[in-house]
């Protein structure tokens, strides 16, 4: 556990001999500056509007967190800000993935009972149950594509959030 409220693992990539890919797809396969100009720019009223509220002109951020302009680069510090400001954890989550690593986020954990645990529980066996479907359909056919990989990969980081659910929801009831 971090004190930013997050897990951050990394799985091994050579399980039982077979290769897999180093990085836990999440959502889409965007780079930390593609994503902070996707984060800026999905503000609410655009960089128009978050500008200000970083003390800046919304030219000057349009350039910081555009990809291709030379003559503003964003700082980590920008980079954080603007995610704090957005509320988005985009940025997080594509710095993970390019250093091999996927994001979970704790929940809160203040009002958890026995009754969320065995809830969560059945949402444990529910989702390693799609990871073995996920699996079975990637190999059915003798063929691995990227593509099942994918999916395989994506059902493994949603069973992997539910269990540190669980385990975060557990350390919520310690006395």
């Amino acid at each position: 556990f971090t004190p930013f409220g997050v897990v951050l693992f990394t799985y091994d990539a050579t399980l039982s001999g077979a290769t897999a890919s180093k990085y836990v797809c999440l959502e889409h396969e965007l780079n930390i500056l593609d994503t902070l100009h996707a984060v800026a720019h999905a503000y609410k009223g655009g960089c128009e509007s978050l500008a200000p509220r970083l003390g800046m002109s919304a030219a000057v951020l349009r350039s910081k967190v555009n990809p291709n302009t030379d003559t503003h680069k964003a700082t980590l510090m920008d980079a954080v800000s603007i995610s704090e400001m957005a509320d988005d954890d985009r940025v997080l989550e594509a710095w993970a993935r390019e250093r091999g690593y996927a994001l979970v986020k704790i929940p809160n954990v203040d009002s958890c009972t026995d009754q969320a645990i065995v809830e969560m529980m059945g949402k444990a066996w529910s989702t390693h149950g799609e990871v073995g479907n996920e699996i079975v359909k990637t190999l059915e056919d003798g063929r691995v594509e990227e593509r099942e990989v994918e999916r395989v990969e994506k059902s493994i980081f949603t069973h992997a959030q539910v269990l540190f659910s669980i385990a975060a929801r557990l350390r919520g009831m310690a006395e």
